[in-house]
Order: structure tokens, then C-alpha cells, then sequence
């Protein structure tokens, strides 16, 4: 087996965007394919529940951490299969990828710009913006079973929805994912146009997980806490932000619970004040007692 520097007790508060959460048991680095395969190995020599993180934007970490083995995807290859196929890591940037491909003349990928996610994580969440979801330029999905077997899965064989896709329910890794883009003169333009508007109308610079609830089938998450008189609502260091009522923010030293309070909260007022049920999108991770040795989702 190859050596992963297997670490205890590791901060996650600094491996998420709310900059929320206690220590990891254990926690691992997985650089490539074959450290990803013994990482998972690991897991089951440890007998303790595994969790695939990736750049932390869409998670929260309970206070007390995680009591199972964390290992951070740092898969980050970028090759070009042909001049408009892009296959690339599952540790890789979303964002990173969408102002490269924008860059250079492509369009499909524009939306990615500002969302602070990993490949793996847009993949597994089917991260959407802007009227656009990732599934729709990706052609194949590299695949780890928990028991080391490789597989390329055409998007065809897989389902994916808004903010949901096949993976949310089959243990293993996402390890690289392949996109066909479109050649375009614009596409720098409108990637440009986005990230303008997200530094205008979103918290960009304080720590949250960006939208907290998914948009209901008629209407705007935001618009309806909004709509509510719940922006700047607080509870403890959690906060509605005040910019767009679909972020919560962690505006001093926040807990999970305190977030998780908020969320509860808005929910209720909400339901009151517009008869509209909503639905969080943040994935709270548990502590998770030790009887449970199956987790293995991924984390965005």
C-alpha cells in the first residue's frame, strides 16, 4: 500500500467555507486514483464511517467533528482530450475550470465562475447557476467503488436532477469527470458578466455555503425569505445576510447549531408568512457514532 499521511484530530473548521466544525478522527490527502483507492481501504482497516470532502462550500460540520475517517480529494488533473473535451480531477476547481474554459473561447461552463466547489462535489450535487446545471456539458464520470474498482460511467447511465444525481446513493469516489463544450467569442463576456453580478449581489467575502435552500418549483428561494422581513435575522453568530436572503452567514464564531437553529427558523417564518415549504440544500454532516461504518458522500 502506498503511505497516506493519516493525521487525527484535524481542524474541518478550516477545510469548509462557514468555517464551522470540530476535529476529524482521522483524515487523509488523496493526491491521485491509486491514493484515493487505499484511502478507501483505510477506511475499512479503521472500521470508523468515511466522508469525501472536496472544497467544503456546501457542508456543515456539527461542533463535536467527525468521528470517521475525512479524506479531502486533491485529484486536480486538467487534460484536453480533443480541442473541445476537457477531462479533469475530481479535487479540481469548478470555478477555476469555468474562467479557464471561458478564457479560451468556450461556452457551457460560464456558470462555474465564483462557485467555490470542487469538480467532484458540482458532479455529486449537480451544482446549477445562471439557468444552467453541470450535467448538461458532461459527457463521463470516473468512478471508485468502495472496493477499488475504476469505472467510466456515461452520462447516460446515470440520472441527475436539480441538485441531485445517481452518486448521492452509490458508496465509492467521483475521481474525474469529462465536459464537451461549445466554441464561442462570447463566452469570456458572459463569464465575466456573471461574476460581476455575484460580487453584487451575493456575501462574497464572508463565510457561508451559499444558498441555503434550493428554489422551490414556483418562485425564489431568496425572494420568499425576502418576502418575509427575515433578512438580518440572527441567531447567535448565524445571520441571514443582508444581501441575499438565501445565504446564511457565519458573522461571528457560529455554531452548527446555531446555524442549524437559523435554518429551522427561516423555514417556519417562511411557512407562516407565504404557506411555501422550503428545503435545505446544506448537507449537515453528524458527528456519526462509531456502530455506523457507512457514509461515503461526497461533500462540495
Amino acid at each position: 500500500m502506498l503511505k497516506l499521511n493519516l493525521q487525527q484530530n484535524k481542524n474541518l473548521n478550516e477545510l469548509c467555507t462557514f468555517g464551522i466544525g470540530g476535529p476529524a478522527r482521522f483524515f487523509v490527502e488523496a493526491k491521485s486514483i491509486d491514493d484515493m483507492r487505499h484511502a478507501l481501504q483505510l477506511h475499512r482497516e479503521l472500521d470508523v464511517p468515511y466522508l469525501i470532502l472536496g472544497k467544503g462550500s456546501n457542508c456543515l460540520f456539527d461542533d463535536r467533528g467527525f468521528n470517521g475517517l475525512v479524506i479531502l480529494n486533491k485529484i486536480d488533473f486538467l487534460e484536453r482530450n480533443s480541442p473541445e473535451m476537457f477531462h479533469v480531477g475530481a479535487g479540481y476547481s469548478f470555478s477555476l475550470l469555468g474562467n479557464q474554459t471561458a478564457r479560451q473561447g468556450f461556452s457551457g461552463l460560464e456558470f462555474a465562475s465564483g462557485i467555490p466547489g470542487s469538480i467532484g462535489g458540482a458532479v455529486f450535487m449537480n451544482a446549477g447557476a445562471n439557468g444552467k446545471e453541470t450535467c448538461e456539458t458532461l459527457i463521463s464520470v470516473d468512478f471508485l467503488t468502495e472496493e477499488g474498482e475504476l469505472q467510466t460511467l456515461k452520462k447516460e447511465e446515470l440520472h441527475f436532477a436539480y441538485r441531485t444525481s445517481s452518486f448521492q446513493h452509490m458508496p465509492g469516489a467521483i475521481v474525474g469527470a469529462a465536459f464537451l463544450l461549445t466554441p464561442s467569442e462570447t463566452a469570456r463576456a458572459k463569464q465575466m458578466e456573471i461574476i460581476a453580478y455575484r460580487k453584487k449581489t451575493q456575501p462574497y467575502n464572508e463565510k457561508s455555503a451559499g444558498c441555503i435552500f434550493r428554489n422551490p418549483a414556483c418562485g425564489h428561494a431568496g425572494a420568499l425569505i425576502e418576502q418575509s422581513g427575515l433578512k438580518g435575522l440572527r441567531v447567535g453568530g448565524a445571520k441571514v445576510s443582508e444581501l441575499h436572503a438565501n445565504f446564511l452567514v457565519n458573522a461571528g464564531d457560529a455554531t452548527s447549531q446555531e446555524i442549524l437553529r437559523l435554518i429551522a427558523l427561516v423555514k417556519q417564518q417562511v411557512k407562516e408568512k407565504t404557506g411555501m415549504e422550503l428545503e435545505s440544500e446544506v448537507r449537515y454532516i453528524p458527528y456519526k457514532e462509531l456502530f455506523s461504518n457507512k457514509l461515503g458522500n461526497w461533500i462540495a
